[in-house]
């Protein structure tokens, strides 16, 4: 196995904003507390050394009970443990329930979490780390977790279900099970992989239940903790901040601010999400919808549930675990119950994380350090091959598509498909009637100057018509080409966005974690290159 890398922007497929970040521009300065560099992190114990004891026991108690029916691994059992003593602190990642992980980007945001408490631990070693995947039980959206991508095929769920996803009944699932079986064929690999999903989706009752199971299965030995925030007694810690939203739109306040803020930068970077004046749905089985105030009376979206305030507080007060935080409040959820040092995510959870921090400062809760999740693109041994015998360079392939067959076909063409010399020339030959035109009116020099554009104009092309002819006479050359730059970038998109886990692990089996935990670097701020044998 070999890796090699490269900087996110020079990939085409992250945003300024999040590029900007990693290079630490100035500008985005006010919007966190600290850059995610391995020596700022004591600095960050420090803000969170004050983490409420009483909220560890509560946490500790939590998931012991979570776990009480899962084949725990010893390392999970000792971090569990360890969450009770002082000295400990977490690294998050969060994601949704997908249906088999869903995209192969699940694996490197726990990569990234189980890596970073390591390299943690070797910075400060009179301190614990523990990796906690966050499992986003509470989300609503269905439609975006209920497939997942196997070899060009799109597998998918078909159920019609309403509110939070993790509760959901796993019924249904053997039509899927039965489907990828057949595409998968019988190797030892294929047999593991219809095992952990026979075991995950056909043996447990719920997507909470199933998901933990897999994660589990994927990487316990190592360690991560696995938790489910649709907790009451979670929901209780956060219960304060749900009344300051409720009462006086804290959150909103502050997130508007920051937006405000943002949109006075000379970047231009956008807003990835809207806060709302309360940032809480009201959560029972069955759905899950917003809570909006009006005339001084709470309603709960789309139902006939209403509430005084002094009603709607003492719901809050003895049924905390029907507060369901949003996308702006589930972060403050987070680091609420956990004594966390740093959220890893991916580019678009950063964007909304950089809108929350006055939020955070204005609830007296500390800000984690914000990291990218590791991005990689694994690349078979076959592949390898392939792209030397067309002596294509990794940074090649990141091109577009219609930018890099451009360039490979100038480069292996026998022809000079460059116009550059000839539009100098042409340039050189109307300096000449530039200096004529200059010693009579204006309407001369007005058509001396519209003829350059059309000569020139006609160069072009020219030079395009060459460049289509060359492309079919190397249509051979071209068909390769982009075949091989489509298996590796499917739908034109990042490999991770696309696949399923159970395509390399077809290939690589038990090898494939051990390879990528070795291969990935949470803190190298670079896309990563992995070649495997």
């Amino acid at each position: 196995m070999e890796v090699e890398c490269i900087p996110f922007k020079k990939t085409g497929y992250f945003s300024n904003l999040i590029c900007d970040y990693l290079d630490g521009k100035e500008t985005l300065s006010p919007f966190y507390d600290r850059p995610p560099q391995i020596d700022q992190f004591a600095e960050q114990i420090k803000a969170k050394q004050n983490f409420p004891s009483s909220h560890r026991e509560v946490l500790y108690s939590v998931l012991k009970n979570q776990y009480r029916d899962v084949d725990t691994s010893e390392d999970t059992k000792v971090n569990i443990s360890l969450l009770k003593e002082a000295s400990t602190y977490t690294v998050v990642t969060g994601h949704q329930l997908n249906l088999f992980t869903g995209p192969l980007y699940f694996l490197y945001k726990i990569i990234s979490t189980i890596n970073l408490t390591k390299e943690l631990k070797l910075a400060n070693p009179e301190n614990n780390f523990v990796p906690i995947y966050w499992m986003a039980t509470e989300d609503h959206d269905f439609d975006e977790i209920n497939y997942f991508n196997f070899k060009g095929k799109k597998l998918q769920w078909n159920k019609n279900v309403s509110g939070a996803v993790g509760p959901l009944a796993t019924d249904g699932l053997e039509s899927i099970l039965e489907a990828f079986s057949n595409e998968m064929g019988n190797s030892i690999n294929a047999s593991k992989l219809k095992e952990w999903f026979a075991k995950a989706y056909l043996e447990h009752d719920n997507l909470t239940d199933a998901t933990r199971f897999l994660a589990n299965q994927l990487f316990g030995e190592h360690g991560l903790v696995i938790l489910d925030g649709n907790d009451s007694s979670l929901k209780r810690l956060l219960a304060p901040y749900v009344k300051r939203d409720l009462l006086e739109n804290a959150s909103y306040n502050k997130v508007v601010e920051t937006i405000e803020q943002l949109q006075q930068l000379p970047e231009n970077y956008g807003i990835q999400v809207n806060p709302r004046e309360i940032n809480y749905f009201y959560l029972l089985d069955g759905f899950r919808e917003r809570i909006v105030e009006q005339d001084g009376r709470f309603y709960v979206n789309d139902t006939k549930i209403e509430f005084s305030q002094e009603e709607i507080l003492k719901e809050l007060e003895n049924y905390p675990e029907r507060f369901s935080p949003n996308v702006i409040t589930r972060p403050l959820y987070q680091e609420v119950i956990l004594p966390n040092l740093c959220y890893i995510g991916g580019g678009g959870e950063l964007a909304y994380w950089l809108q929350l921090r006055a939020m955070f400062m204005e609830m007296k809760v500390p800000f984690p350090i914000l990291l990218l999740r590791n991005s990689a693109l694994v690349i078979t041994g076959k592949q390898m091959e392939k792209l030397k015998r067309m002596n294509i360079s990794l940074a090649d392939i990141f091109l577009n598509q219609s930018s890099f067959i451009n360039k490979k076909i100038r480069e292996i063409s026998n022809i000079d498909i460059d116009f550059t010399p000839q539009r100098k020339h042409l340039q050189e030959q109307f300096k000449d009637l530039y200096e004529l035109a200059a010693k009579t009116d204006a309407s001369f020099l007005g058509a001396v100057k519209a003829q350059e554009v059309k000569q020139l104009k006609g160069l072009d092309n020219l030079q395009g018509r060459l460049l289509k002819a060359q492309k079919r006479k190397l249509q051979d050359h071209v068909v390769r080409m982009t075949e091989i730059q489509n298996q590796l970038f499917p739908n034109k998109s990042l490999q991770e966005r696309n696949l399923n886990f159970s395509e390399l692990y077809l290939e690589y089996g038990e090898r494939l974690i051990p390879h990528l935990m070795k291969a990935l670097k949470p803190l190298s701020g670079e896309f990563s290159i992995v070649k495997m044998e």
